[in-house]
């Protein structure tokens, strides 16, 4: 009887639950919230896409995000180098931020995600799956690439009429990331609980 119901987070309105089409969403009447999407990935297509945010992870943190030369003179910036500039400053508070925002909510994002899936691929339930699903849902707000990515294209852009400024394998690396994590991670991830 639980499978055949479905329950508004937002005002706690019951429903009956009705299989939806490919774009389809069920809407809250009484709210007008989400109740679900339909769910188009599989577990395994997840999980390769888990897996591919992983590689896009180490890709976005070990190689430069822009590298800028001026008369003969270069220098390049990783996601790390941003966060221990910061730290070296009066504004340590930020560089806490920074690191939670760009570094550790996606990694922690992208672990979770690994670790669900490759349990349900192998027909289990993870360890302390409930407390993975509850982390994933928190990390969601914090996991912030996207203005990260905005804010390093206004350098590029801003910093091109003055100095050569070459966007670097790790901005790249950012995008794809930020879209993937969007697309798995950052969508209704309730649909876990079903297939799990």
């Amino acid at each position: 009887m639980k499978q055949d119901v479905i329950i508004c987070e937002y005002c706690d309105a019951v429903y009956q639950r009705t299989p939806l089409a490919r774009h389809q969403r069920a809407v809250c009447v009484r709210c007008a919230g989400v109740l679900e999407r339909h769910g188009a990935l599989s577990v395994q297509q997840r999980l390769a896409l888990g897996v591919t945010g992983a590689v896009l992870l180490a890709f976005a943190h070990l190689y430069p995000v822009m590298t800028i030369n001026m008369q003969g003179l270069s220098n390049s910036a990783t996601l790390w180098d941003s966060v221990l500039i910061l730290s070296r400053g009066s504004i340590t508070l930020i560089a806490l931020v920074v690191a939670l925002a760009i570094i550790i909510a996606p990694v922690m994002q992208v672990g979770l995600l690994i670790w669900v899936l490759a349990f349900a691929l192998c027909q289990r339930r993870a360890p302390a799956f409930a407390w993975c699903m509850r982390g994933l849902e928190a990390l969601r707000p914090w996991s912030m690439l996207e203005v990260c990515l905005l804010g390093a294209l206004v350098a590029v852009i801003k910093l091109a009429g003055l100095l050569d400024v070459i966007p670097g394998i790790g901005l790249l690396a950012m995008a794809a990331l930020s879209v993937l994590l969007i697309y798995i991670a950052g969508r209704d991830i309730r649909q876990l609980w079903e297939q799990v």
